[in-house]
């Protein structure tokens, strides 16, 4: 059986290699965080310039929906996360918002869908349980103005949405979301024809795991590839195994018809001391191999037909983004239109691409799991979320939630006293950040739970204080 899923893998991988027929499609996220982009209209004319026939923006910024105008590029929007609660409440707020941002530029600004919200489940303001209203309000809105049918309505989400990922073929949706969100989206998803956005990010998993993912393996390049022991398939690459066990979370839930769109994915070219693999050489290769892989067509292993839509992220290195070095450092061009590295976006400019790996010798990828945590199951790879606090968050606010999570929120804080393993670093914001995280974890990282008045946020990747390791579970 084995062989015979290995032979179809290969057959697949040499697809890699062929013209590009039945195909993909790649698109670029446009995020603006930044004081020193260059005009929307500008913008349009790079857009064009590199052949990207997609792409989606964070907001309904009218200067940009203007200059797509007339361009033919297909546009998706997004309505924030701030406004889940009044879309939700307000069949007219939804009205409104779709006329005045989405009716008043179609069909000349050619937006083909909206997600609302982004990535809502690790949202620190507790919005979860506003998306799937939002979402069929904003759809009813459409209908209103007889845009259903051109229009689609998703929403992205983060792979910490996942309770488990690895092997691929055991993915499956953290069971707090199951009922009360997953089910009744994927419905409306159905009824509605449209598709799942995913935002998947393998440097996350192999810069915390690589004593157990290959760079190889994550950068799409020649590996001798990782067996899932759950269907016998043989992957190539990391993006296809994350892909496959969202995949697979909708097949467990009787949802195999539901297709997906890869609403993030991307490599830094820059990063901290301590994020392994972010570089300038690993994101050409990253994106380059990845708008190959894409643009040669082919599903992956549990869905052979799935021709992915993925977007790029994201447009421009973005320097007033918080957060850690690589977070400034994902752009394909600089704010002066320079790209950062040089790949090609289109099938045209893929003839002549080859990926320029360095000489290093090719490291197997085991695809054991890393022990401890979930069973024994890779950290980064199995959905798990943590809580941090926030340095933004100001003294007061920190200390105020210190005090009640080590108190009568019952957060186990003995490893952040005087002497302890996770004593150092002595900082209020390390010591908040331990005992936020004991909170979430000892209630079953429930909605909510990391908020302490805004003075914490979730992350999928394990927090790094000194040599202090932060728990998964109770």
């Amino acid at each position: 059986m084995e062989q015979l899923k290995s032979l179809w893998f290969f057959s697949l991988f040499l697809l890699f290699l062929s013209p590009f027929a039945e195909s993909g499609s790649i698109g670029v996220n446009y995020g603006r965080i930044a004081n020193d982009l260059p005009s929307a209209v500008q913008v349009v004319k790079l857009l064009k310039s590199n052949g990207l026939q997609r792409v989606k923006v964070y907001d309904t910024d009218p200067a940009v929906l203007r200059a797509l105008s007339g361009s033919g590029i297909k546009v998706t929007v997004d309505l924030p996360n701030e406004l889940l609660f009044a879309a939700s409440q307000r069949l007219s707020f939804a009205y409104n918002w779709v006329q005045k941002n989405v009716a008043a530029y179609y069909p000349s600004t050619e937006i083909e869908a909206i997600a609302v919200g982004n990535e809502v489940f690790v949202d620190p303001h507790n919005t979860t349980s506003y998306l799937v209203p939002a979402m069929k309000n904003i759809h009813q809105a459409l209908v209103k103005y007889n845009l259903d049918s051109k229009i689609m309505v998703s929403s992205p989400i983060a792979l910490s949405a996942l309770q488990n990922s690895y092997p691929a073929s055991a993915g499956s949706f953290r069971p707090e979301l199951v009922e009360t969100v997953f089910r009744p989206m994927l419905d409306f998803l159905r009824r509605t024809g449209s598709y799942l956005m995913v935002n998947a990010y393998p440097f996350f998993a192999y810069e915390s795991n690589t004593d157990v993912i290959s760079l190889d393996y994550a950068l799409f390049r020649d590996n001798p590839g990782v067996v899932d022991t759950g269907s016998g398939y043989r992957y190539f690459s990391l993006f296809d195994a994350q892909i496959d066990a969202v995949f697979a979370a909708m097949s467990a839930l009787k949802y195999d018809d539901i297709n997906m769109v890869v609403s993030e994915t991307g490599w830094p070219s820059k990063g901290d001391e301590n994020e392994i693999g972010a570089s300038v050489e690993n994101a050409a290769a990253y994106n380059g191999n990845l708008v190959h892989r894409i643009l040669s067509g082919g599903g992956t292993p549990l869905r052979p037909k799935a021709d992915l839509t993925v977007y790029l992220f994201a447009l421009f290195n973005e320097n007033k983004k918080n957060g850690p070095t690589s977070e400034r450092n994902y752009g394909l061009f600089y704010p002066n239109e320079e790209k950062v590295y040089d790949i090609p976006f289109t099938a045209e400019g893929l003839k002549e691409y080859k990926d320029k790996p360095s000489r290093k010798p090719i490291s197997a990828p085991t695809g054991a799991p890393v022990s401890g945590g979930d069973g024994g199951v890779s950290k980064s790879q199995t959905g798990n979320t943590w809580c941090v606090a926030s340095g933004e968050a100001g003294r007061e606010k920190l200390q105020a939630g210190l005090d009640y999570a080590c108190g009568e929120g019952g957060a186990d804080c003995r490893p952040i006293q005087v002497g302890a393993t996770c004593y150092n670093p002595n900082t209020l914001e390390a010591h908040a950040s331990y005992a936020f995280n004991s909170y979430y974890q000892k209630n079953n990282r429930k909605v909510g739970t990391c908020y302490f008045g805004g003075a914490a946020y979730v992350v999928t990747q394990p927090p790094k204080y000194g040599s202090c390791e932060f728990p998964t579970g109770y």
